[in-house]
């Protein structure tokens, strides 16, 4: 099960979330050595705000994370707009529409083929979210080897600019387009599983 995380339900998934910030301080701190902030064994940094949602990859039976991605509207400060905007030949894409995907994190405690269907889990649940509320594409800033991932499974994407090495890596923007038929295309690269997206309420709209 993929739970949607927002400020209307946090409250209900304190304990989740905890795990969650507690995995990506294991992932980008201890295990990348990222630079970022931490605090009481939790990574956060400045756009895990109200605003920020989360879609979460959980164990049902003891309620653990298990896989996690965050989503910015690009409407507001985020990641690639913020810090990042020099990797766009273009403007930055953005608008109540537009999400940015950002610290996706496979938890520690599992290896193997798990980790390629918590993968795919969220793909699943990024495009069934986007579908239903009308979001058209997702950016992103990452690696080569995240970014050749996202292509060969099967999404509709394109580079915003050339890759620059920042930091000793080589990262790049992307943006993922959400179609009607960008599920078909994760059905036939075998990365879609149906109705994994759990919401207990959605009170906006992106539009809105």
């Amino acid at each position: 099960m993929v739970e949607l995380v927002t400020a209307e339900n946090k409250l209900l998934h304190g304990r989740l979330l905890r795990r969650m910030f507690e995995d990506r301080k294991a992932i980008f701190v201890d295990l990348l050595k990222w630079d970022l902030r931490q605090e009481d064994g939790q990574e956060r940094d400045q756009f895990d705000d109200s605003w920020a949602e989360y879609l979460i990859v959980t164990d049902p039976a003891r309620l653990d994370h298990l896989a996690s991605l965050r989503m910015l509207r690009t409407d507001r400060p985020h990641i690639l707009g913020s810090l990042f905007a020099s990797l766009c030949d273009g403007a930055v894409p953005s608008g109540p529409d537009i999400r940015e995907i950002s610290r996706m994190c496979l938890s520690p405690r599992h290896r193997g083929p798990d980790r390629l269907q918590y993968r795919n889990l969220l793909a699943s649940a990024m495009t069934e979210y986007a579908l239903l509320t009308g979001i058209r594409a997702y950016t992103g800033v990452a690696d080569m080897g995240w970014l050749s991932r996202v292509l060969s499974a099967g999404w509709r994407c394109e580079p915003l600019g050339m890759p620059r090495r920042v930091g000793g890596a080589m990262i790049g923007a992307m943006m993922i387009h959400i179609e009607p038929d960008t599920i078909r295309r994760l059905q036939v690269s075998g990365k879609y599983n149906s109705n994994v997206l759990h919401i207990e309420e959605i009170e906006h709209s992106v539009a809105a």
